[in-house]
């Protein structure tokens, strides 16, 4: 598949200048792939929003080009973009075992499990569409069967890593593919595309295997119930718990939804062992003693409606946190969750409980490459150009900055951004436009109807409340009939601010008087004098902005 004339586009529609949200295309003449397909949450301005995809607009117009979306792993900041993107672009899905079976679920509950061709493969199975041939890499990550992608195109080799870290004793045994990176490095790597969101941290990542055996002298050493709050996909991690729970003698007890399904699915693939006996129903916690049990549950990030921020708000049906009880937050602190989490963790020490996570012991280690471990992926490869992914743009630059210490040429690196499109041949790799990108906000069963007026309305309500002036008027001659109410909400009550309410209506009612009658006769012209004249009012008396209703009945 050699053509020094071959030209390959690569367009990343998410996961550039970001963290989550990770997409990117790879096209070739007529013909296109979709590394990963990802969502992210959203941020504290996106009020209401449940999250956010990436703009496909360009799939859309070039759908009848998409031969496949190659899934890296399955973490939804690279699968949970599927059930929206399939509706509009369908192709065949490629996955390892466990990310398709996180995938189905998925899409089983979004009722398209039935449209949605799948194709499973193990690590060093190649798969052949167009003028791609796709080989599956296994490396290390947080999540059992992750893989990189090798893309041989009729321009030359591309790896894609995806999420990564370099375990050299991974709790399943089965390490990176150091032999297939090496081989392909020195057959000739056109372009590497690597992972950047731990390239501040020095040295290398902790193995994974280091946490079970912290967890262990914990679970040793309580000796009341153990809580421990961890991301559901984590399989790694479970396997860990559950190992040190047969030694420590504790029965586990599995708690939230996707904690659930997740285990469900682990265990039906044979990714997760447990022997029989160790997981019991809830219904048994209460015949159990204390240092007899463990909890694993969902809602380390202090999610509002997470089974452990209602424990530790004391609201959860089946569980009361008690004195003694032992907390273990194995999971890492998400930017833009801080005061979720800290105020989850108040709300357990008052219930009695003692708080162990990431800043006071190692219960957690990332599933990225720090920096020697990015190193090392750069020499495998041996790439002619490089381009950082996956990550906020201080990310992508000190990356960009790694490989220029490792040997790659500056002009040969290209930091770029969504949307950017990058051609790449032979002997050249350039950014040449760009296309629409951008985000898509999904407020319940709303996808891209919620934009930039609504938060800012949402933002607007949040910070000055809503102000509703409510009157009827003679639809003929304009005559005032009932009212004017003025109800607020998030602003002031009428029983803590009766003059300013009154002086309000008293002002609403003047406006009417002064307007002719064939304005009166508009409602719209109506509304929007009494609109402007309360904005002022409330400018003026309490240097407040509240949203202004005016609601006209004409009677």
């Amino acid at each position: 598949m050699e053509d020094e004339k071959g030209v390959l586009r690569v367009i990343p529609l998410g996961g550039l200048g970001e963290i989550g949200l990770n997409m990117m295309v790879f096209e070739y003449e007529d013909s296109i792939i979709v590394v990963d397909c990802g969502l992210m949450f959203p941020e504290d301005y996106m009020l209401g929003i449940d999250f956010v995809i990436p703009d496909i607009s360009y799939l859309i117009e070039n759908k009848e080009k998409v031969k496949g979306f190659f899934i890296t792993h399955g973490h939804e900041d690279h699968t949970g973009a599927l059930p929206f993107v399939l509706k509009e672009v369908n192709a065949p899905v490629y996955g390892t075992a466990l990310t398709l079976g996180l995938i189905e679920a998925k899409l089983r509950e979004h009722g398209m499990l039935a449209d949605t061709v799948f194709e499973m493969v193990r690590p060093r199975d190649k798969v052949a569409t167009g003028p791609f041939e796709v080989e599956f890499l296994r490396v290390s990550h947080s999540i059992v069967d992750g893989c990189s992608l090798a893309i041989t195109t009729p321009a030359g080799v591309v790896i894609h890593t995806g999420d990564f870290k370099i375990d050299q004793t991974p709790v399943d045994g089965e390490v990176i593919d150091y032999a297939r990176f090496s081989e392909y490095g020195e057959s000739g790597v056109l372009a590497l595309f690597s992972d950047s969101t731990n390239v501040e941290k020095a040295g290398y990542t902790l193995s994974e295997k280091e946490i079970g055996a912290n967890i262990e002298e914990i679970l040793r050493s309580a000796t009341g119930r153990v809580i421990l709050a961890t991301f559901a996909s984590h399989i790694h991690r479970m396997q860990q718990v559950f190992d040190a729970c047969v030694r420590c003698k504790r029965k586990v007890i599995l708690n939230g939804r996707s904690m659930v399904n997740n285990v469900e699915i682990a265990m039906r693939l044979g990714y997760l062992n447990a022997p029989d006996g160790l997981i019991v129903d809830m219904k048994q916690l209460k015949n159990l003693g204390k240092d007899k049990s463990l909890l694993l549950t969902t809602g380390s990030q202090g999610e509002p409606m997470s089974a452990l921020t209602r424990m530790a708000m004391n609201n959860h049906k089946q569980i009361k946190v008690e004195e003694g009880d032992t907390v273990i937050l194995s999971s890492k602190l998400i930017p833009g969750n801080e005061k979720a989490i800290t105020a989850m963790m108040n709300h357990l020490y008052r219930r009695g409980a003692t708080v162990i996570y990431e800043k006071v012991s190692e219960i957690h280690v990332s599933g990225h490459a720090s920096q020697e471990e990015l190193k090392i992926m750069l020499n495998m490869t041996k790439p002619k150009f490089f381009v950082p992914v996956h990550g906020e743009y201080r990310h992508l630059v000190l990356h960009s900055r790694l490989a220029q210490g490792v040997g790659i040429p500056a002009e040969n690196i290209i930091v770029a951004e969504d949307g950017d499109v990058l051609e790449i041949s032979s002997d050249s790799a350039e950014k040449t436009g760009t296309v629409d990108s951008g985000r898509v906000l999904v407020d319940g069963k709303g996808l891209g109807d919620t934009g930039d007026m609504v938060l800012k309305d949402r933002r607007h309500l949040a910070r000055d409340g809503m102000v509703i002036a409510l009157l009827s008027l003679n639809e003929k001659t304009g005559e005032l009939i009932y009212g004017p109410d003025i109800i607020t909400r998030g602003f002031a009550f009428k029983d803590e601010s009766p003059e300013l309410l009154d002086g309000a209506r008293t002002l609403v009612v003047k406006t009417l008087d002064e307007l002719n009658s064939e304005t009166k006769s508009e409602q719209l012209e109506v509304e929007k004098e009494i609109k402007r004249t309360l904005r002022k009012f409330f400018n003026r008396t309490i240097e407040r902005r509240p949203v202004i209703l005016p609601l006209v009945i004409e009677i």
